[in-house]
């Protein structure tokens, strides 16, 4: 287990983004998932407000689980970014709240509950962007208005969702889930261009410099941006299939330029590179989905369960790891089976039903139960850290 010192009592939750929101969307991703599962392998009933249930996963797991790591990561790093603090104490705990608030109105007995959740969620993320956008204005940091836009983007986006939803936009429900999972991928993409190669360079035990290519972030952003808007808005499978094998070059091209073989001795960077890895697998079953027939629900969940899914829970360990006032390179002996887990629920969501299709709800229990798992870990070792005080005795 991760070393606590004595000195290291007491209630922080609120001293800093990456608590409240790393530790409860731990413990979403457990809660939303076993709901899930009782729905579609148990057929369960959920009282949900004229919404089909799988609408709702696909939702809550962009918009609940992604967007709280997201809040928690963005209101940690910008501090650093900039040198500005960002929201703590009663604020960011105002705002944790109206994120709770969102996910709990759902089951909520009461007559219109998704105007309610959708002015909750609209808010909050209002809120998170306000909260993220102050520092950066206050050190001029006009690089970090990309970021910002994204984020803007996801509110338009849920905007979209809860327009379908409450039944005035016949296609804002896909639109909003594909345009969210989309950004949420950009900003993966960003944000692993960012700290990906630094925290391979510091971490191996070898000299070893990640190189990055110009061309590569430039080609790789705007063919993204002409995939997301094809694959959401046209039906011009035939060209998104091209472009899906362009995203599939380019992203192989980049993690080959990040590739030492020293990563594969810790644990903090080999979950992160293989998270990275799904992504352009993603792009593959993309282009198969149109070419060979293949599910397009393979390359959504190589995106989620894979590239979503195994990133987050290995950019939340270190990141809490770091902030807590921990050493990153010395961590606990769980956390790579429970890296492992949740590698293996999303090779089994992606691979098993092409292999087996006749067993294809065996494999999404099995994947639903391994998932669970993994959060099960992460919940027990890092909730009791994210709440205490840091070890080093620093404010955060």
């Amino acid at each position: 287990m991760i070393d606590t010192d004595p000195a290291a009592r007491g209630f922080a939750l609120f001293e800093s983004g990456f608590r409240p929101f790393f530790s409860s969307a731990g413990l979403f991703a457990i809660i939303a998932m076993l709901l899930w599962m009782l729905v579609y392998v148990f057929s369960l009933q959920l009282p949900l407000p004229g919404l089909a249930p799988v609408s709702w996963h696909a939702h809550e797991m962009i918009y609940g689980y992604a967007v709280a790591v997201i809040a928690g990561f963005l209101l940690t790093a910008v501090g650093n970014w900039t040198g500005v603090p960002t929201l703590h104490g009663a604020p960011l705990a105002l705002l944790f709240s109206l994120w709770l608030a969102a996910r709990v109105a759902w089951f909520l007995p009461i007559e219109h509950p998704l105007m309610l959740i959708a002015a909750l969620d609209i808010l909050f993320m209002s809120g998170l962007i306000a909260g993220v956008s102050m520092p950066v204005i206050r050190a001029r940091q006009w690089k970090q208005l990309g970021i910002i836009s994204k984020l803007w983007l996801l509110v338009v986006a849920n905007g979209l969702f809860y327009a379908g939803a409450l039944g005035h936009l016949d296609q804002g429900v896909r639109w909003g889930l594909y345009t969210g999972l989309y950004i949420v991928l950009a900003l993966i993409f960003v944000m692993a261009r960012r700290v990906l190669p630094f925290f391979i360079e510091r971490g191996v035990d070898e000299t070893f410099t990640p190189r990055n290519r110009l061309w590569i972030d430039i080609a790789s952003l705007v063919l993204f941006l002409a995939w997301a808007i094809l694959d959401v808005f046209t039906r011009q499978v035939t060209l998104l299939a091209w472009i899906s094998l362009g995203l599939l070059l380019l992203h192989a091209w980049r993690l080959k330029d990040w590739y030492t073989p020293g990563i594969w001795r810790k644990p903090l960077l080999w979950s992160i590179y293989l998270a990275y890895a799904f992504l352009p697998l993603g792009f593959l079953l993309k282009a198969l989905s149109v070419w060979q027939g293949l599910s397009p629900n393979i390359a959504l969940h190589a995106f989620a369960a894979g590239g979503v899914g195994v990133m987050t829970i290995g950019m939340m360990s270190r990141v809490a790891l770091g902030h807590t006032g921990r050493n990153v390179f010395e961590i606990p002996a769980i956390l790579a089976p429970m890296f492992v887990l949740v590698l293996l629920a999303a090779v089994v969501r992606v691979a098993l039903p092409i292999a087996a299709p006749a067993h294809y709800t065996l494999w999404i229990a099995v994947s639903q139960l391994l998932w669970m798992l993994g959060f099960a870990i992460f919940s027990v070792v890092y909730i009791p850290l994210l709440w205490r005080p840091r070890i080093d005795g620093r404010p955060g």
